[in-house]
This record gives C-alpha cells, sequence and structure tokens, in this order.
C-alpha cells in the first residue's frame, strides 16, 4: 500500500476500538498486501498516549524514516496501530513542529486542546467533562469541591466505589485474589490531591531543562486535582492499552501467521504501546512463533510485569509472567532516567492504583522504585537472565537471540518539558537501529 505521506512502502494501518475490535476493512488489506509486495519483515509500532491519527502517523513517518538506509536489503512492510488513546496538551513531544507541540506549561484549568481530547477519548461523557472544567477553572476547590470532583472522575472512566478492576488494568497479580478498586479512587480525594501536588512539586529535570515545581504545588489541591484527573486517564488508557493488545492485536498477528506463515512479526510499542504490544503476546493464539522481537520505547507499565514473582511478595507475579517466551527472539526494553512521567508520576500513580499497606515505616522514593517502578524507567525485572548494556553496546554487537534485553538508552532520550520530562523523545535514528538489531532485520 502505498501512502503518498508515508516515508516508507509498503505502509498499512490498523485501527482498534476501545473494545479491541479491529477495522475488518484494514486488516484484509494488510493480509493481501504483505504477500502481494512480498514482504519478509513486517515492523508494527503501536503508539502511546495520543490524541488523533495525524499525530500517530505523524510519530510513525518520523520513526520509520531512517529505517530503509539502514537495512536497504530487506523486504520490510509497516503497519501503524492507531488506537483511542489520550494525551494531556502540556506534555511536549520533542522534534514534532511546533503546530502539533504543545506550548508552556498552562495553569491548572484544562485548555481547550485538552478538554477536546478528553471528548474525544471519552464519548458520552461530555457532561462529565463540563463539569470537571468548571471546578478547575472556578476558585481553589475545597473539601466540598474535591469530593465532587473526585466522584465525577471516578464517573469519567467507570470506576464505581466497590467495583473489581479489570485485570486488564493491572501489571501485577497476587494468586487466588482479584485486582480491587484503584485507590487513588477510594481514598478521600483531597489527600490523594494532596500527594500529587507534592510529586509534582519535586519533578527531577530532564537534560537541559530547568526542575519543575508549579507554583505553589505543594498543598495546591487545584494542581493536585488536575494531576488526579490526568493520572485517571492514564489508567483507562492503561486499561485500553491491555484490552486492544489481548483482544485485537494478538489475534490479528495470529489471523496474519494462517495467512503468510514465512513473514516475521516484529512488534515496537512506545509508552501504553509498549503495554498493548507485550498483551498482544497473551492474545495470540497457541503454537503461533510469527512474532520474531519485541521493542520496548520508554514503556508505561510495570517493570515487573514478566516476572514469575515479586520481590517483596512470593505469592505475587506480573500479569504476563513467562511470555517473553512466545517470542521467536528476544524482548528489547529501551529506558531513561530522564523520563520524569515514568520515574515519579507513574510509580506514584501505581501506588495509589493497588494496596499501600506495605509503605508503613519504609522510604517512599526507595520502594516506589522497587515495586511500583515502570519499564522505561529502569527496564524488565524479576526475570532471570536478562541482559543489560548501554545503547552504544546494543549498537555494537549483536542482541541476545532470546530472553529479555535491557538497553539503556539516556544517551539519547534525555530532552523533554515538565512534567513528562523525556517520555517521547524517542525520534533517533539510533532507537531504529535498536529495532532492526532485536529483529535481526538486513
Amino acid at each position: 500500500m502505498t501512502d503518498p505521506g508515508m516515508s516508507v512502502a509498503p505502509y498499512w494501518e490498523l485501527t482498534f476500538d476501545a473494545d479491541g475490535d479491529v477495522d475488518g476493512r484494514e486488516r484484509d488489506r494488510l493480509l493481501d498486501g504483505v504477500t502481494r509486495e512480498g514482504v519478509r519483515d513486517l515492523i508494527v509500532f503501536a503508539h502511546g498516549w495520543n490524541n488523533d491519527r495525524r499525530r500517530a502517523t505523524d510519530l510513525y513517518r518520523r520513526f520509520f524514516a531512517p529505517i530503509p538506509g539502514l537495512g536497504p536489503a530487506a523486504r520490510i512492510g509497516y503497519v501503524g496501530v492507531v488506537w483511542p488513546s489520550m494525551r494531556f496538551c502540556d506534555e511536549p513531544v520533542p522534534d514534532f513542529p511546533r503546530a502539533t507541540a504543545a506550548g508552556p506549561l498552562p495553569g491548572p484549568a484544562l485548555d481547550k486542546d485538552t478538554r477536546v481530547a478528553l471528548l474525544t477519548a471519552f464519548p458520552g461523557r461530555a457532561t462529565v467533562i463540563d463539569r470537571i472544567t468548571r471546578l478547575l477553572d472556578g476558585p481553589p476547590p475545597g473539601a466540598a469541591a474535591l469530593d465532587e470532583f473526585g466522584r465525577l472522575v471516578r464517573l469519567l472512566v467507570e470506576v464505581e466505589p466497590g467495583a473489581p478492576r479489570t485485570l486488564f488494568a493491572a501489571d501485577t497479580v497476587a494468586e487466588g485474589e482479584q485486582p480491587g478498586e484503584p485507590e487513588m479512587f477510594s481514598r478521600p480525594t483531597a489527600e490523594v490531591c494532596a500527594e500529587f501536588a507534592g510529586a509534582l512539586g519535586g519533578l527531577p529535570a530532564a537534560a537541559g531543562e530547568e526542575s519543575f515545581a508549579l507554583p505553589g504545588a505543594l498543598g495546591d489541591a487545584r494542581s493536585g486535582a488536575l494531576e488526579l484527573l490526568r493520572q485517571a486517564t492514564y489508567f483507562e488508557m492503561k486499561r485500553r492499552a491491555g484490552t486492544v493488545g489481548e483482544r485485537g492485536l494478538g489475534p490479528a498477528v495470529g489471523r496474519l501467521a494462517a495467512a503468510a506463515p514465512d513473514v516475521r512479526v516484529h512488534l515496537v510499542g512506545h509508552s501504553f504501546g509498549g503495554r498493548l504490544v507485550s498483551f498482544a503476546l497473551r492474545g495470540l493464539p497457541e503454537g503461533v512463533r510469527t512474532v520474531k522481537s519485541v521493542t520496548l520505547l520508554q514503556g508505561a507499565f510495570s517493570h515487573h510485569a514478566f516476572a514469575d514473582r515479586l520481590p517483596d511478595e512470593a505469592r505475587a507475579g506480573g500479569v504476563l509472567r513467562g511470555l517473553y517466551r512466545r517470542v521467536d527472539g528476544p524482548v528489547v526494553c529501551c529506558f531513561s532516567r530522564f523520563d520524569s512521567a515514568l520515574g515519579t508520576l507513574y510509580p506514584m500513580a501505581s501506588r495509589m492504583a493497588g494496596d499501600d499497606r506495605s509503605l508503613a515505616g519504609f522510604d517512599l522514593g526507595r520502594l516506589l522504585g522497587a515495586r511500583w517502578g515502570a519499564m522505561g524507567h529502569d527496564g524488565v525485572q524479576g526475570v532471570p537472565g536478562t541482559h543489560a548494556c548501554t545503547l552504544a553496546d546494543a549498537l555494537r554487537a549483536p542482541l541476545p537471540a532470546s530472553g529479555c534485553v535491557n538497553v539503556d538508552a539516556a544517551a539519547v532520550v534525555r530532552r523533554g518539558g515538565p512534567p513528562s520530562g523525556a517520555h517521547s523523545d524517542i525520534l533517533h535514528p539510533e532507537l531504529a537501529r535498536v529495532v532492526l538489531a532485536a529483529g535481526r532485520i538486513g
């Protein structure tokens, strides 16, 4: 398929809805096209938090652009996965044109573009979003207003008090237990907002950036309320990513394997897209060995997702435990310490989406990193035999042929403003080279 606006060919898109249902016509065009075009290696990329198809396509165009020159003899096809995710518009994306990049960090109120993004990501919730916006635009909220805000946020993401959390939102599970209600929704809203505001007040800076602190962030209820809304949407996007991966992309790859068994598939995901392609391994039909590599770029899910056991809880393990073995090649995880979204805000939200009883009397920062850390901040944890290397090492020598591989990509993933830091700084030819090295393409 030729797209004059795309940097590579042949290129296809696969669009999924929030329930993981794929656009059948796009899927059929892909199934027919890979054979007709003589594709040998198919790179399938899933975006992370995002607001529209145009931005997703622009990401794919720019990331894929150097690949033909890096593997000129390879017969490569490209797929861009489009799924309904959500990005707050105060999160800058390095190297994107000014028209699609965020401007300076606004105040606590929602900007127009973010309101539009919320309406798109949560259809049928216009009244709730309007009431949330009025609360954030008004005077600093008191206790009653914060309680109402918390109720509206729960309603937005369809989390009712006492309702069980779907497994697709959990990255670790204990034997014989079902995940409970996210704690950020069950605790008093004022406490949660104060905790988020405190975290915002101490965000580390990405390389070349000044440190970040909202005016009066410590104890600023409105700033904390905005962060609660952000984290609630992240919770929903995390849940959707798992759903789309397991119920949508995994079966689609299975159909591709049946139609074109000689095509080697390479899954790539950024942010929640990393969770999406990882959960696709759960949705692969039994016996399918067509996935030859998985590359995670700043993956926004638990670093223990693939672990058999958690280090501090013998009865609990990763929800994807052992599934890296379904890859006929390596699972390569690129991470960076300059990713503020995953280094501070993600573990804080993950802790408040679970049970924090084990935190009593311990150092919060150490425990957040140890238990609730993200793939994109410190790599895969808890999987014996995981190989670790720098980006330079990964590009200089062959990567392991199987198992999990952690690649410290901080040498290039290092730019970006608050609150996400370098989370979206992935448009580098070095990372495209990692994808080719992981899949032994060319």
